[in-house]
């Protein structure tokens, strides 16, 4: 296949899971079944994300810069299934570059991810040479790897002599500068909600101005109340507010989202960190040199960061530019092509 069928592919791809084609409301309702973390609403939310790419002219220029080859080579793919297809962009990127994909799925997947290969294989049965799903990865000449801070030690022992991409865990941010309005604030509540706070881009923490009223924050999100009507959400909930009242810890509880004060960046779920601040240039200092720690930003202020920012309620639509862990995928692909 040429680089431009490879596209059209991609792209009839995009059209039919914005139609509802193949079969897609019976996977999902399977998804939110074997998963229950996987809600439909959740998973339609990330296909709407996906697929908002999935244009001709948006995915020729992405991969403009880069030559059209058909690679002998094999990328071994170890996806993370914190939130539903959280692999399908490494996935796209293996297969647009020209390699052989060989997958190794989350035992979270729950369908969704062969569901998605099998109608790219319709769409285009060449790619079905391309693409394997396996039960243990063998026989590969790249990595991308993606899962916690524990499993990436495993990762980097039994993968770091071939070239290799190891992705850790990362949370948002949010910087608030006081002058947000009402609905601006509302937006933020998707940062922090969408997928129940579990990706990667999902803000934990936010910074406030010492003198910023964190009701107006409160009365901003009352809309996410049903949140709270997630069993497994709930649960989460209730332990963390049990073991902060036990243990006396000062934190503030609007009935579904517990928050607190505290330097670390990474919250529990159904927890949100906050630091108050006086000088916006410390903020961004303070996260640029923890940088490692962060996927991206969500500011309506003027940020200057070497990491990713985006507007408050943006954080979970990332562009195809928007890289994982900030580490460009084709780039990566084609110098080891």
């Amino acid at each position: 296949m040429t680089k431009k069928q490879r596209i059209e592919a991609f792209a009839a791809l995009g059209r039919l899971l914005q139609t509802g084609g193949a079969g897609l409301e019976e996977i999902l309702q399977s998804a939110a079944i074997k998963n229950p973390w996987y809600t439909v609403p959740n998973t339609r939310k990330q296909i709407a994300a996906l697929t908002a790419n999935l244009q001709e002219s948006t995915l020729a220029e992405w991969l403009a810069p880069y030559p059209d080859l058909e690679s002998d080579k094999t990328v071994g793919l170890i996806l993370a299934g914190n939130i539903p297809l959280v692999g399908f962009q490494d996935i796209m990127s293996v297969l647009l570059a020209g390699f052989h994909a060989k997958i190794k799925l989350s035992s979270d997947d729950a369908g969704l991810t062969p569901f998605i290969v099998n109608a790219l294989n319709g769409i285009e049965p060449r790619f079905a040479s391309k693409i394997t799903i396996v039960d243990r990865l063998a026989d590969y000449d790249l990595v991308i790897a993606t899962g916690s801070d524990n499993s990436s030690r495993y990762f980097e022992h039994y993968f770091g002599k071939k070239p290799h991409i190891i992705r850790k865990n990362r949370n948002a941010v949010a910087i608030l500068t006081g002058e947000e309005s009402t609905a601006e604030l509302q937006h933020l509540g998707y940062d922090i909600f969408d997928y129940f706070g579990l990706g990667c881009r999902s803000v934990s923490k936010m910074f406030i101005p010492e003198d910023f009223p964190l009701s107006r924050f409160f009365e901003a999100i009352a809309s996410f109340e049903p949140i709270r009507e997630h069993f497994k959400y709930g649960n989460n909930y209730d332990y963390n507010k049990s073991i902060y009242l036990i243990n006396g810890d000062k934190h503030f509880d609007n009935g579904f989202l517990l928050v607190k004060e505290d330097q670390r960046i990474a919250s529990p779920l159904a927890v949100l960190f906050y630091e108050t601040y006086s000088k916006l240039e410390d903020v961004t200092k303070l996260l640029d040199e923890q940088a490692e720690k962060i996927q991206c930003i969500v500011s309506n202020g003027a940020i200057e960061s070497k990491i990713s920012t985006f507007s408050l309620g943006g954080s979970q639509c990332p562009g195809l530019t928007d890289y994982a862990d900030g580490v460009d995928v084709p780039a990566f692909l084609f110098t080891h092509a």
